[in-house]
This record gives C-alpha cells, structure tokens and sequence, in this order.
C-alpha cells in the first residue's frame, strides 16, 4: 500500500524583500527548506500551516495566496512515502520573535531536533539553497518570478 505524506509550506517575504528559510537537524540529517510540515489528519491546509508557523516560529500568519502545489513525484527523504507538497505565500500578523542566524545551521542547544532561521533576500535566492526537491522547485518559481 502506498503511502502519501501531504505537506504545507509558508513563503514569507519581509518587506526588506527578503524570504525566511529553516535549517534543521532531525534523524541525524541536516537540511534546508521553507517553514512548514506535515498536514495533521483532520486539518485543513491553510489550518495545517498557520499551526506550523505558531509551533516552528511563535508566530501568526495569515495566508494570502496558493503559490504552488507539487506536480511530479516526490519520494520522501525519510521514508517510502509520496510527498505532496503545498505551498502558500504568507504575512505574518503578529512580530517575528526568533533568533535570525546568517551562517547556515547555526544551531543553539543540542537534541535530535535542532531548527534555525535565516532571512535570503529574493534577488540572492539560489535553487540550490534548499535541500529538497519541491522546494528547490518552489525557490526557481520564486526566482523566475523576479
């Protein structure tokens, strides 16, 4: 039986024109992505992601705008499932309250799950700054949309 693993991703610009990524640390690999995660069951998508901003950032957000959805085959990096992911654009509706870091994973603390921010400015904004397929996908739509 196959497996799906739906995921929901907020792009957030500063009004510096800047997007805030995530490094993390989990199952001993490192990478680099959007904030977001998995879909609860239950949840809806626009749900899904605004409690994936309050858990990963302390933060509301509103969400403004479907930006994308995958459309080939993803296999998860972690296990044998398909990933689906979604991506909105997003305003924060309450401060940014988290450590910005410049050097990627600059982890403060220790544990099997560690998480940093980094704010890119769009026009410096690489597909290769990310770790996985979709959002490295999701980051060239960005870039092309300059």
């Amino acid at each position: 039986m196959y497996q799906f693993n739906v995921r929901v991703y907020g792009l957030l610009i500063n009004d510096d024109r800047e997007i805030l990524i995530s490094d993390e640390q989990e199952y001993g690999i490192q990478f680099t992505k959007f904030p977001g995660g998995g879909l609860e069951y239950g949840e809806g998508l626009t749900d899904g992601l605004k409690r994936e901003f309050v858990e990963e950032c302390d933060a509301d957000v509103e969400v403004l705008s479907h930006f994308y959805t995958t459309d080939f085959f993803v296999k998860s990096a972690f296990n044998d499932s398909q990933i689906i992911s979604v991506y909105y654009l997003v305003k924060n509706t309450s401060p940014l309250n988290l450590s910005i870091k410049i050097i990627p994973f600059d982890f403060e603390g220790e544990g099997p799950v560690l998480q940093a921010f980094r704010w890119i400015k769009l026009v410096d904004l690489k597909a290769e700054d990310f770790t996985f397929p979709t959002d490295q996908y999701v980051a060239q739509l960005l870039i092309d949309s300059i």
